[in-house]
Parts: C-alpha cells; structure tokens; sequence
C-alpha cells in the first residue's frame, strides 16, 4: 500500500474535493479522517475506481505514503489543528512535510512550524480559496512557510490551483515565511467581508430608494458584472436574487433571515491592521455591520420607538443605478487598497518580503474575490512594486477622482433616506482621509497634551515640545450662588 504522493486529513467536504482535484491531476493519494464511517462513505462513493487509498489509523495513514511524506491538514482551526500535529510528530522522518491547509490565525502558524520544524520536519501554512467547488475545481493557494517546504509541494499544487483566465498561470504562489501564508489568506477574507458588504448596500439603497424587486435587481447586477465591476461575487450575487424559494415561490433572498455568520477572519483582519497601525475602515464597518445584523431581536424593538427621516427619493431611476455602480466600484478599490497597505506593513514589520503583485495575481482565478479589478491591481505594482497605496497609482487615482461626485450623491442619498451604508460611507472616509495635506489631529495632539502633558512636534521646527495650557489663560471670575433658604440652625 506504501507509495501514495500525497495525504490529506480531514474529510469534509473541502477536504473530499481538494483529495479529488489532487488525484484527478495524476497523484494517488492516502486519506485518513477521524470518524471512520466518514472514510468509509468517501471511498465508497466519490472516490470509488479512483487511485485514493483509506486508512482507518494514524499509523496505517503513514505507512501509506512515499517519503518525504507531504501530508495535508484540512481540519478545523484551533485546538484540531494542534491534536493532529500531536498524532503525527511521533510518526515522521526528517524531511517529511505537513501542510496546514485551514483558516488558521497566522501567529498559531508562526508557533506551529517552530515546533515542527524544530524536529527537522517541515511545516507549510497554506491558505485555500475558493470554497467547496475551488477546492475540486481549482483553488487559489497561498503557502507560506520555509522554501524549501514549498519546493517538496510545488508541482502538486502547481497542477491542482485555479488558473487564470488571461494568461493561464497557476493561482499559486511562494508568499513567504513562517505565518505569511495565512496572513494573507487572513487578508483576502477580510477584502471579501468588506466586498460583500459594499454589494450589499448598493443592493438595499437600490432596493429602498427605487422599490426594486429581487428579479429586477438580478438585472442590474447582471448588467454590471459584464463592465469593470465583474467579479464572482457580483456574478452570484444577480444569481441569488434570480432563485426562487421552493416553498413559497417568493425570491429566497427575500425569506432569508437578515442575521449574518462569520467565522472569525474578518475580525482578525481588523485586530491585526489596528495592531500594525494600518487603517481597514472599510473591512472594519464591514464586521461592525454583521454584528449589529446578529441584533435582530434589539432591532425589531429599536424599530418600534427611534424615528427615521420620512424623505423619499424622486429622481431618475436610471441615474441613481449609474451611481450606485460608480459609486461601488470607488468603494471596491479603497477596500482592496486598505487590504493591499495591510499586507505592505506585515511584510514590514514581520519581515514577509511581501510580494503584492504576485498576491493580486493569484487571486484572479480560483478565490471568492476574483475580479478583474485585481488585473489592474497586478499592474500598479508591475509599475511600481513598492508603491504606497494603490490611490496614488495613475490609473486608480483617476478611477476614483472621476466616480467621486456619484459616489457623494449615493452617500447623501442614503444618509436622506436613513438607509445605513457605513462600509462605503468609511470607504469615502479614507480617501479623503488619504488625500487630506491637513487634518484636524492637530488639534487632537492639543488635547492630548492639554489633560495628559503627552507632547507634540510642531510645522515650524523639529523637536517634540509641551505647552503650559493654562498659563496665559485670562483668570476666570466665581461665580456664587446666592443662598434662597436660611441655614439650618
């Protein structure tokens, strides 16, 4: 049974596809899983006539494998992740290599691959994109780890990854060391909680200020995914609102539930830009946004007693879809920007060697936020690799200076009609933020200093300096209250 190129544990549904994808790509391949009814069903169905072998053990799942063993995790985050590393370690040889292919927090990676490469065994953390059908189809990948980790893997996963509609290539790539792998799948998913927030409040200010129905708004979304918005998540997002509820022949979206899930990466995303001092506005509203909608029962009596404006939108139809959609594609760029200045102070502060272009490439194919925006985003950085922010390259700089005047009727629009649209409201934000010579934390430094004597620098020479606040204030008369009751004896 020895012999198999590969193995993979943990057969959920991601776990069956990608060990499907990998033997269909030519690799016999070993899997294990801890319930054993799970393997059983596998191989039984799925898997039946297909060069992948089961085992029911740890041991048998080792002895089923060719050295150097290149074994990939697909469990749970967390405390699995360390039991199964636990099992394995006893088991394997120098050389041998384990793959960390879930939604792991990069620091928990960083921690892990001391204490498996401290057995000289090595350790990728790998971040896979693309969900249930990108794990079978083609995913997009991003290892991280030591490179000659990456070497022992390359082919496989260069055969099993999405490629690219333009040129081809394989939606994968080194990305760098220790945790730099899942920092940036981190990352993706924090551009995708802060992408699908912005198209969900195109969708309700549409469907508020117009009176739109689901089939109408598939429409539009369809019509927009053929221009500069087109993307997987504006494709599905015209397909979702075309599908009809089996039950009560309503559009579904409209019987679903307004409470959204997370999973915890959009949170780690913004932990981590406010720990490197990078600003995720966008994706932080984003989060703040699928808290507030798990409030649904404080919402419902909120609903009951706080007044909203009574306006009502009365111009044309047709211009209000026009600046949604400019409006979208402006917030869609500084969302992708603050993600991209996130990536560029990690790979800074924890010596990544970052490579953004490539980041932006691999991401067109396979992930849940490919689009072709992210073309564009490849070729700011071919122009420049060390550029600052993506609002100062050419091209996105006219691309948003240009939709600006939509974007800030879209905002006043909503604000009239009380529709909240807080992530593209902090998208707007940012970039006048960003394109501000002079903003008012002066006058927060003066603060600072007034109650905390915390210093400041000043315009007109160097040096940190504090001011006696009070000195030169004018002497302040006291006022006294006069007595209306005599005193008590």
């Amino acid at each position: 049974m020895a012999g198999q190129q590969f193995g993979l544990i943990g057969l959920g549904v991601m776990g069956q596809n990608f060990v499907l994808n990998v033997e269909r790509n030519g690799f016999g391949v070993a899997v294990h899983n801890r319930t054993r009814s799970v393997t059983e069903e596998f191989v039984a169905g799925p898997a039946a006539g297909k060069n992948i072998v089961p085992t029911y053990t740890v041991g048998e799942f080792i002895a089923a494998l060719e050295r150097p063993r290149r074994i990939m995790l697909l469990v749970k985050a967390g405390p699995p992740v360390d039991a199964v590393i636990g099992q394995l370690l006893p088991l394997l040889e120098e050389g041998d290599l384990i793959i960390d292919g879930g939604n792991s927090f990069f620091l928990d990676t960083e921690r892990r691959a001391k204490q498996v490469e401290g057995r000289k065994i090595n350790f990728l953390g790998m971040g896979v994109s693309g969900g249930e059908e990108g794990a079978l189809r083609g995913p997009s990948l991003m290892p991280g780890g030591t490179e000659q980790a990456w070497r022992d893997v390359e082919l496989i996963m260069r055969r099993v990854a999405a490629r690219a509609e333009e040129d081809g290539a394989p939606c994968v790539a080194y990305i760098g060391p220790g945790g730099a792998g899942h920092f940036v799948k981190m990352v993706h998913n924090g551009i995708e909680y802060g992408d699908m927030q912005l198209i969900a409040e195109a969708y309700d200010l549409l469907r508020r200020a117009l009176g739109l129905g689901a089939a109408d708004l598939a429409a539009i979304f369809d019509d927009w995914n053929r221009g500069e918005l087109a993307s997987f998540l504006v494709e599905l997002t015209g397909r979702a609102l075309r599908k009809l509820d089996a039950r009560t022949g309503r559009p579904l979206v409209d019987m679903i539930l307004d409470k959204a899930g997370q999973k915890g990466t959009g949170k780690w995303t913004t932990q981590s830009a406010l720990d490197l001092g990078a600003a995720a506005p966008t994706i932080t509203a984003a989060v703040d946004a699928r808290i507030i909608s798990g409030m649904k029962e404080e919402r419902v009596r909120a609903a009951a007693v706080l007044p909203g404006p009574q306006a009502q939108y009365d111009g044309p139809q047709d211009e209000l879809i026009d600046a949604v959609r400019d409006a979208l594609y402006a917030s869609k760029i500084c969302c992708y920007a603050q993600g991209m200045a996130l990536l560029r102070a990690a790979s800074a502060e924890y010596g990544y060697g970052l490579d953004l272009g490539a980041i932006a490439r691999i991401w067109r194919a396979g992930c849940i936020i490919r689009a072709r925006l992210l073309n564009d985003i490849g070729e700011a950085y071919r122009r420049d690799r060390d550029l600052a922010n993506l609002l100062v390259d050419e091209h996105f700089a006219r691309a948003v200076g240009s939709r600006q005047n939509a974007w800030r009727s879209v905002l006043s629009t909503g604000i009239t009609l009380g529709v909240p649209m807080a992530a593209m409201a902090a998208s707007l934000a940012y970039y006048d933020a960003y394109r501000s010579e002079r903003l008012p934390a002066n006058l927060i430094q003066a603060q600072r200093d007034f109650f905390g004597a915390h210093t400041f620098e000043r315009i007109d020479q160097p040096g940190v300096f504090h001011a006696d606040w009070a000195a030169d204030e004018p002497k302040r008369g006291v006022r006294r209250t006069r007595r209306t009751t005599k005193p008590r004896e």
